[in-house]
């Protein structure tokens, strides 16, 4: 009954808790949503079947191609509305707990290719980064502004590439279609000389409606989470831990803009911090 009382309150609170990852951050310089694919609305993709599931419903085209480098930390931001950037407001509210998945593309042409006909590997995840009690990467992501930093592989080979950063919400994940996607495509070039050629997985494809980090309750105590999707490459998934997460800030809170860049910015841009 108490669960299913929760479920009702989390599908209440869901109308209003929808978000988008709208803007991009390179070692702590702010690109905004000048390389970014934005969705036309904050609602879940909730087929893991269709072309949606790659860069969501029909995003509006970018022209802006961001560059970054092997070994680049790279920030992705979320938040509920188009062009809010404020730290008051929680990034993915309605307590939408899920994982955090960040993957790549290599592509010909970062403007015009079609994200469900690419080979994608991912290259970050977080899931349940503690257990004592259940602490989700939307909360960690909710604590940072939106704001989730990942490494770029050091040895990936250069050319253009998507980034698909995609928040995976459960707390209506009981029954199969319950689970919602999250997912914005940015349009990067890499420079450099490496030459790895990570194995993929295509989106649809990569994930079931039955995976066990997709169809879950997670009204309940968890120990351990299976982040769905392949493993990341090159780099590990962060352990379970058994004591509480820390709240406080990685990202600099206090330097968050209030505007959005829409251009790519002049190389040598100042930055201003991490997550």
């Amino acid at each position: 009954m108490f669960a299913n009382l929760l479920i009702v309150a989390a599908l209440t609170a869901s109308v209003a808790a929808h978000a988008t990852f709208q803007d991009l951050w390179i070692n702590g310089v702010d690109q905004g949503s000048s390389c970014v694919r934005l969705p036309l609305s904050n609602s879940p993709v909730t087929s893991v079947s269709t072309s949606d599931i790659a860069c969501n419903v029909n995003p509006t085209p970018s022209k802006g191609i961001c560059d970054i480098m092997p070994g680049d930390e790279v920030t992705v931001e979320m938040h509920q509305q188009p062009n809010d950037r404020s730290c008051a407001n929680e990034a993915i509210g309605g307590d939408h707990y899920g994982p955090i998945n960040i993957y790549m593309a290599k592509v010909e042409d970062a403007i015009s290719a079609v994200g469900s006909s690419a080979g994608w590997f991912k290259v970050a995840e977080m899931g349940l980064p503690s257990s004592s009690p259940d602490y989700w990467a939307t909360e960690v992501l909710n604590d940072n502004c939106g704001h989730f930093t990942f490494k770029v592989p050091a040895d990936i080979a250069p050319g253009n590439y998507l980034i698909r950063a995609e928040v995976i919400a459960l707390h209506v994940a009981s029954s199969v279609g319950g689970a919602q996607f999250y997912m914005s495509c940015f349009q990067v070039n890499v420079g450099g000389a490496g030459s790895a050629s990570p194995s993929t997985v295509s989106f649809p494809g990569a994930y079931s409606a039955q995976d066990p980090g997709i169809l879950i309750n997670i009204y309940q105590q968890l120990n351990s989470y299976t982040i769905p999707g392949p493993a990341p490459f090159a780099t590990a998934s962060p352990a379970v831990a058994k004591t509480p997460y820390p709240t406080t800030a990685t990202w600099n809170t206090a330097l968050q803009p209030s505007t959005v860049p829409t251009a790519v910015p002049t190389p040598g841009s100042k930055g201003i911090g991490k997550a």
